[in-house]
């Protein structure tokens, strides 16, 4: 089980004590620091179920200034978006939590903690 966390955000470290509260054997990235590549970026959304518009931080001050939010969300601006996520690690999502099964979860609540926990 590996976390990808940003250790100023408050979701992540809710993330992180709670795993730790459940004894979880997990390996921490810094994404800020430990910056995914566009297939590592891709390998997770596969993990996912999502699309790469799904966990961007549109609202980010990069991302306004980018303009995401008027990007288009389909298969054809797919790489784009990717692009973006790995140029600018900050807008991606946090914390995300790659489950021993090869899933993964968006872990912004303890009950999507506990999912990747259950996997």
């Amino acid at each position: 089980m590996e976390i990808w966390i940003n250790p100023a955000c408050s979701k992540c470290r809710s993330a992180i004590s709670l795993l730790d509260a459940e004894g979880a054997d997990y390996t921490v990235r810094r994404y800020l620091e430990d910056v995914p590549s566009e297939d590592e970026i891709r390998g997770v959304l596969a993990r996912l179920g999502l699309e790469p518009w799904d966990i961007t931080r549109t609202q980010e001050p990069v991302g306004k200034e980018l303009g995401l939010e008027d990007w288009p969300r389909d298969e054809a601006s797919r790489g784009r978006w990717v692009t973006a996520l790995a140029e600018h690690p900050k807008l991606i999502q946090r914390p995300i939590i790659t489950a021993d099964d090869g899933t993964a979860v968006v872990g912004r609540t303890d009950e999507a903690v506990r999912d990747a926990l259950s996997r």
